[in-house]
């Protein structure tokens, strides 16, 4: 009987501090965009169709060179 008196208290503690928890992640928009995570980890970066990898290849693209069409493949 006596470790109830300990128990329920702690017990009581432990339901505010995850309401607490649950209204401080709410507050700070950790549950905006539920959706937006969930589908980006099925993108490939380098996939031309993506609007992410065509914007990044854009940037870093080297300009075509005319020639490259007539010169032979490196040989190993």
């Amino acid at each position: 009987m006596p470790a109830l008196y300990i128990l329920i208290p702690v017990a009581i503690g432990l339901v505010a501090f995850a309401i607490w928890l649950f209204f401080w992640a709410v507050d700070s928009g950790q549950y905006d965009d539920l959706d937006g995570p969930a589908h980006s980890i099925l993108f490939d970066d380098e996939d031309p169709k993506h609007q992410a990898a065509v914007s990044h290849l854009q940037q870093e693209a080297p300009q075509p060179n005319e020639d490259a069409d007539n010169q032979e493949p490196p040989r190993a």
